[in-house]
């Protein structure tokens, strides 16, 4: 079995700390979004290689990252773009993919920032277990939510109804960015695209898919994150901290009171300071300052400043609030 771990996109809304890093390298307590779904797929005997597709943009960083990993599967792909407005969509990148390493066996395709609760191998018991295209289902408690989603409609563990981003969502069961395709799956990517279906979101192509054959959904509970926006990521955070706070060993923090889910990063240095919800990157300059609900790139400095709900890039200096 193979796995394609979806890396390819530029988070736009993620920027400026998306702006010289792959999402999917932020880090979510003592790991990354990323490495956790690497050690599932390494651990899992199932999977024979992990095809890891990003954008040109990024390929360097990816590249020197598996190189200085202890990750034995994992393969950069590159799709041949390097701004968002050149993208092929998620399923022209996929169906290209697919042809460019020749895949013809039974596949698994998963978001890169995807951060969820329940472990791939579950998903992929239940994948083999119904032999047959497969997603997994989370029930977002909203119907504003679901509308940005595949909404998912069950007989049993059966879709019988697919809405890509319903403008109306009759429930809040929604598909996440995980997928198990049977190998004579694979093949219906190139006829989908050449009939001129849209080639962006992956849901779409599962609503034509489920027109045309049998497709079951994984449900499950506890926790997912899409993490593509501020809001998003910090939420995922403090999923992951609890509750805690976290300092790495070679960072400073003096005189500070640290709230809930707040990470301070190697190298970063915050003295005279209260944080809650924050995260200050390697590197950074936190002095007399109260910060909530923000995040501070690296080698950022700050001093006298009051925030919450800030998103500052890295090399930024800004005193008594104003930039220098």
């Amino acid at each position: 079995m193979q796995a394609i771990v979806l890396a390819g996109g530029y988070a736009t809304r993620l920027w400026p700390i998306t702006k010289h890093r792959p999402k999917m390298f932020l880090p979510v307590g003592d790991s990354t979004v990323i490495d956790r779904i690497f050690d599932e797929l390494e651990a899992d005997d199932r999977i024979d290689d992990v095809y890891v597709s990003t954008n040109e943009r990024f390929a360097d960083d990816f590249a020197d990252y598996l190189s200085a990993s202890d990750y034995e599967k994992p393969t950069l792909t590159v799709e041949d773009t390097t701004e968002e407005d050149e993208k092929f969509g998620v399923i022209g990148a996929l169906a290209q993919l697919v042809d460019r390493e020749d895949i013809d066996d039974d596949t698994l395709v998963i978001a890169g920032d995807n951060l969820i609760s329940f472990d791939i191998a579950e998903f992929l018991d239940f994948f083999q277990e119904k032999d047959a295209p497969s997603l997994a289902a989370y029930d977002v408690g909203s119907k504003e939510r679901a509308k940005s989603y595949g909404l998912v409609d069950l007989d049993g563990d059966e879709v019988v109804d697919f809405q890509e981003k319903p403008d109306d969502p009759k429930s809040t069961l929604v598909s996440i960015a995980c997928y198990a395709y049977p190998a004579d799956t694979l093949p219906l990517l190139s006829e989908y695209l050449e009939a001129g279906e849209n080639p962006d979101e992956p849901g779409w192509f599962v609503q034509w898919l489920q027109q045309r054959q049998s497709v079951h959904a994984f449900t499950f509970e506890g926790a997912w994150f899409d993490i593509g926006t501020p809001e998003s990521y910090l939420d995922a955070v403090a999923w992951t901290l609890d509750g805690d706070s976290l300092v790495d060993d070679d960072a400073v923090v003096e005189n500070t009171t640290l709230g809930d889910n707040v990470h301070v990063m190697g190298g970063a240095e915050v003295r005279n300071s209260s944080l809650d919800n924050s995260l200050v990157f390697p590197d950074a300059t936190v002095l007399d300052c109260d910060v909530r609900e923000s995040i501070i790139d690296e080698k950022t400095r700050i001093e006298n400043v009051d925030f919450s709900g800030a998103l500052i890039g890295a090399h930024t200096t800004i005193t008594n609030g104003h930039p220098q």
